[in-house]
């Protein structure tokens, strides 16, 4: 995943604690009538300072606090976040083995010839985090000015487009843009966010797309132009900057982060860990603090979670056939 900035500090790398059974106690009587009964692990398959640690170490303290026990953030990173999503589809279901999910989750799905695990029934899908548009950017002195811009231009010649890897929510969403508009840019895969940003402040790269929350700090330095986002309406913190759908209104996309448990876990525990989670969302520190991320609090039913990921999944298969990407 993308870095964010980085707030480790802050948030502690160590076991997040229960500060007191009389804090904690009084709200399990809004989570659900389960208690874990040994310390809840948070398995990230990213490493420490990316989107998902900083994510799961934000809300560690407050979900710990409301369920009694200590809860652990633990980096488990490799195979583009497999391992740790591995880990927790062969997890026993009580309830103590959570998975911090990115929507990579879906474009893994897509992207991969086989999984060891089954990318959607495998897992218990819980509820959202916090969602984030994409961004399409530019460098400031690009003649691509707007959507429409970028699509007029494609078609007359080359446009060249980064991503932090191939396979990734960035990648498919360029192709998904090449689908809708029948147009050929080009894919431009670098290992990270920064690499790809800087290509394309230098003019070498024609477009970035990249997450609000990597790309905002390169957009509100004005080193590089917001030209559009794929949320299905514009966002605050980019006034004045239209969605893709303004252009192409079939393309609507929002990044994600959410918990999982494994599949086999019994239903009264999922109820419980999302009522957990719907009430740490909605303390104003965490949905401030994610706003500050680019992001939104996005608490949701583990139905509508798991919908949500089946739909995407077949989006971006048909992206990826529609395309003839190869599927690793």
């Amino acid at each position: 995943m993308t870095p964010l900035p980085h707030r480790r500090q802050a948030l502690g790398l160590g076991l997040i604690t229960l500060a007191g059974l009389a804090t904690g106690l009084p709200a399990l009587a809004q989570t659900g009538n389960w208690r874990p009964d040994k310390p809840i692990r948070i398995l990230v398959g990213f490493a420490p300072g990316g989107s998902s640690d900083i994510v799961a170490r934000l809300m560690a303290p407050k979900l710990a606090e409301l369920l009694g026990q200590t809860v652990v953030v633990e980096n488990r990173a490799g195979a583009g976040g497999a391992l740790a999503a591995d880990a927790v589809a062969k997890a026993p279901g009580d309830g103590l083995t959570w998975l911090l999910a990115p929507s990579g989750h879906s474009t893994m799905a897509a992207m991969r010839k086989s999984l060891p695990f089954r990318a959607v029934a495998d897992f218990a899908w819980t509820s959202t985090l916090t969602t984030y548009p994409m961004v399409v950017a530019v460098a400031p002195n690009s003649p691509i000015r707007t959507m429409a811009d970028v699509v007029e231009t494609a078609r007359k010649r080359p446009l060249s487009f980064s991503s932090v890897g191939v396979g990734t929510a960035h990648h498919l969403l360029g192709e998904w843009i090449n689908a809708e508009q029948n147009v050929q840019m080009l894919h431009i895969p670098f290992k990270g966010g920064t690499a790809a940003a800087t290509e394309v402040i230098a003019g070498r790269v024609d477009i970035l797309i990249e997450t609000m929350t990597a790309a905002l700090p390169f957009v509100q330095s004005g080193q590089l132009r917001a030209v559009a986002v794929s949320s299905a309406a514009p966002v605050s913190v980019l006034p004045g900057v239209p969605t893709i759908s303004t252009v192409i209104p079939t393309l609507q996309y929002e990044s994600w982060l959410g918990v999982t448990l494994p599949g086999s876990t019994p239903a009264p525990i999922v109820a419980s860990v999302n009522a957990a989670i719907l009430t740490a969302l909605a303390d104003p520190a965490i949905v401030k603090r994610l706003a500050d991320l680019g992001g939104g609090a996005a608490p949701t039913s583990p139905e509508a979670f798991k919908a949500r990921v089946e739909s995407e999944v077949a989006r971006f298969n048909r992206v990826v056939d529609s395309r003839k990407i190869e599927r690793e």
